[in-house]
């Protein structure tokens, strides 16, 4: 990644509605396509975002399988309050420079949630924490 830490990128319109958002729901898909909803804390970024689950998440197959998802503003329960998008994501490589950045970025913005809990909750599973980039994809779900 080759984009500057000190001056980050301005929010891509697509990404404005969930900028400001605690919680967003990101839908990943079964093989039969059926859609799974979950709840996740996003931090934007400029052109993308990131968030972490844990790597025991049945979330990181159907990821690992399909990585177009749709993204909507979310109460923290996961009940939609905004439009959906369509997005990619990208599985990043742990311990990474862009790894820790988005572990940063998470705990900055979500201090209590992302900064403790998760964490502890992450270890009590002793599972890895795995963190993915979202990047906005064409309605179609092409490229």
């Amino acid at each position: 990644m080759t984009t500057s830490r000190a001056h980050p990128e301005p929010t891509r319109p697509e990404l404005t509605d969930f900028a400001g958002q605690w919680a967003v729901l990101l839908t990943s898909h079964r093989r039969d396509g059926t859609g799974v909803g979950t709840a996740v804390n996003l931090a934007v970024e400029g052109d993308h975002a990131y968030f972490r689950t844990p790597g025991k998440a049945k979330k990181v197959r159907r990821l690992r399988r399909d990585p177009l998802v749709e993204l909507a503003p979310a109460t923290p329960d996961g009940k939609p309050v905004g439009p959906e998008m369509r997005a990619r994501v990208r599985l990043l490589d742990h311990g990474s420079e862009e790894d820790r950045h988005a572990a940063r970025l998470l705990r900055r913005k979500y201090p209590v949630v992302q900064g403790a809990l998760v964490p502890l909750a992450h270890r009590l599973m002793r599972t890895r924490t795995l963190h993915y980039e979202v990047r906005t994809a064409p309605a179609d779900g092409a490229a």
